[in-house]
Order: structure tokens, then sequence, then C-alpha cells
């Protein structure tokens, strides 16, 4: 398509046409806003606050387990969770991931207990290292390995021996049953005047 025939299709649009798509795109970006709102997504991405990380209820158990463990106070979940090359790596993994965990909440695929994926796997093996690097080649001499050699047989994930480290041991959410009462829940991010609304609509 050449510029010509580009121009003269631009105005072939009438007016209501253009007003049409305006507000066409309008609703599609307001309805984008409110998705990333409800999701909180901001708190995703700005900070490194673990209590983002119980936006989605299926986390609490392991919100629950890694404050009460030893990596509660010196480790965040971007910590051991995404990686850290560079900039580019730590925030692509990051997106990458979070839309996964969307599409497996909208559409109620996740686990009841979740499991690491290799990519992630890798990632928090990674991270095992890089903060326990004196332990693994100067005190106990493990050297240095990563989850791929431990998937081939030559040699073991960390978590193959520190299983509780940092979330306790977890195997099913009945496991932590009062996990709610001890997590810094979000609250609800429908505004207070809605919510009387639907509450009188019951």
């Amino acid at each position: 398509m050449n510029l010509r025939k580009l121009s003269n299709w631009k105005n072939a649009l009438t007016y209501r046409q253009k007003v049409a798509g305006l507000m066409a795109l309008g609703v599609i970006v307001g309805l984008a806003g409110l998705f990333a709102y409800l999701l909180r997504m901001h708190t995703y991405i700005i900070g490194d606050d673990p209590a983002a990380c119980v936006n989605c209820h299926i986390m609490t158990p392991y919100y629950a387990t890694w404050s009460h463990s030893s990596h509660g106070r010196d480790a965040t979940c971007n910590d051991c969770h995404v990686p850290h090359q560079n900039l580019f790596m730590k925030y692509y993994f990051k997106g990458k991931d979070g839309m996964k965990h969307v599409y497996y909440f909208v559409t109620n695929g996740e686990a009841q207990t979740i499991k690491a994926e290799d990519a992630s796997a890798r990632v928090i093996m990674d991270n095992c290292i890089r903060c326990h690097t004196q332990l693994n080649q100067e005190l106990v001499k493990t050297g240095r390995m990563d989850y791929m050699m431990a998937k081939r047989g030559e040699g073991l994930a960390c978590w193959e021996c520190h299983k509780d480290v940092p979330h306790g041991g977890m195997n099913s959410l009945s496991g932590t049953p009062h996990a709610e009462t001890q997590v810094p829940l979000p609250e609800s991010p429908v505004p207070s005047w809605l919510q009387g609304l639907l509450d009188k609509e019951k």
C-alpha cells in the first residue's frame, strides 16, 4: 500500500467513524487500565515488597511460611524469584512470569500446590548460588552448578537437601491452615460506594 492510498483511506473516513473509532479505543484503553489496577500491577512492577505477592490469595501460605523462615529476615520474594544479571532481564522475566500467573488465575488453572517450572527453577537456583557463593565455593566446596546440570543428573538442585527453606516444606495448602490470619491481605480494590451498591442488591 503506497502513501497516497493510505492518505485517501484516512480522508474517506467520516467524522462519525473517526469519533466511533476514538471512543472504541478509549473504552479499550480504559478497560486495560482498570484491569491493571484491579490486578495491582503497580505493586509488582515498582517495588520489592513481598506483600505484593499476596494480591493473589493462593500465595498466602507461601508468604506465611517465608515470613517465619530464616529468609524472611534477609530476602524478599524478588531476591529469589527474579534474575539479577541486569535490569532488562529482571523486568522481562517479571513481566513474563506475571502474565503467566494472570493467565493461570483467570482460567482457574493454578495447581493447589504451586511448583516452580523450569524457567523459574533455573532463576531460583542461580539466586541460591549468587547469595551463597562463599558457602558453595570456599566452605562446603560444592562448586558452581546450575539447575540444568542438576536436571541432567550431574548433581542435586539446592532444594533437594534444603526442602524446608524458605517455605517450610509445604506440600499442600492444608499444611498452613491459618495462613490468611498471618498475612497482610490487601484491601478490596472495589470502591466503597460501589461495594455499598453491590451489598444492597444481595
